[in-house]
């Protein structure tokens, strides 16, 4: 089965890159002269993803803007040849895919967020593209490496990298094993958010992509149901479940990752994709080589 639908959470308070984040959703925030979150979007449009769900809360209308039409502005650009670019880069927002919105009433956590799209997703398999985090690749995107391996192989899978050993207990360790034949595919056995560092199992933790098979969904709605009043459930318990019955894989993904909801992520993501910008990518390069020079 092809994978049609995504969910984006981006509902989370942005904390991290206060006080930026107070008025300006955090997923709004630019990476040179795009939002990360149309990023995000544009991974999952160029993986052939037709329908997205964008799971947002109070506060947050600026992302469904972002991604309507602006017929004024549209307008006042089409009148002028010398702005076409501008115009086609401004009317492209509103047709990447078929977006939705729902809100997430209430701040319970990743689990909660990804369970408002339950009806939106019904039976089928679903990618989940985190909102904090922005992966680059601009030959093959990350959301579609995915989506091959799952159309072959009909599991879950949760995009990994090697973290440094000292970063590890702030995202999860997994357990995995490699799938012979397959060079970046492993087979995920267990997860561990958080970890204490004795409980360490292996250098990879979850970065930001996940595809959740049939039957996901309901996996977080007992959870959540579950787990008592005034705690957590977590969406890694969900992945870990899914593990537990051999139908997760860990994927090593081909991309460069940018954690938007650090301020030094937001720094190196904007530094890096404005080295390769073509308008300014040239100018940009000499003015990093000089800064590097005055530098003691």
């Amino acid at each position: 089965m092809k994978i049609k639908k995504a969910i984006i959470p981006a509902a989370g308070l942005g904390t991290r890159v206060l006080p930026a984040s107070k008025s300006v959703p955090k997923e709004m925030l630019n990476i040179v002269d795009k939002p990360a979150i149309q990023y995000i979007v544009e991974e999952a449009a160029r993986a052939g993803i037709e329908d997205i769900l964008i799971i947002t809360n109070r506060g947050k209308t600026a992302i469904e803007d972002h991604f309507d039409h602006s017929f004024e502005l549209e307008y006042q650009l089409a009148k002028n040849p010398a702005k076409a670019s501008l115009y086609e880069s401004v009317k492209k927002c509103s047709s990447l895919a078929n977006i939705y919105f729902v809100r997430q009433k209430e701040t319970k956590g990743l689990a909660h967020a990804i369970l408002a799209g339950k009806s939106f997703i019904g039976d089928e398999p679903c990618a989940v593209l985190y909102g904090d985090d922005v992966i680059i690749n601009d030959e093959d995107p990350v959301i579609g490496q995915m989506c091959r391996l799952y159309e072959k192989y009909g599991k879950g899978l949760v995009g990994v990298k090697a973290v440094p050993e000292e970063l590890i207990p702030l995202y999860c360790t997994l357990d995995v094993t490699p799938v012979e034949g397959e060079e970046r595919l492993m087979d995920c056995h267990n997860i561990i958010e958080k970890p204490e560092k004795e409980q360490i199992m292996s250098p990879y933790s979850i970065l930001g992509r996940v595809i959740l098979p049939p039957g996901g969904m309901e996996l977080i709605q007992k959870g959540i149901d579950e787990t008592p009043d005034g705690e957590e459930f977590l969406f890694t318990d969900t992945l870990t479940e899914l593990g537990r019955e051999g139908r997760l894989f860990a994927y090593d993904f081909d991309g460069v990752r940018y954690d938007m909801g650090n301020k030094l992520g937001i720094m190196q993501a904007n530094c890096e994709v404005a080295l390769s910008h073509p308008e300014i990518g040239a100018a940009f390069k000499e003015y990093i080589k000089a800064l590097a020079a005055s530098l003691d």
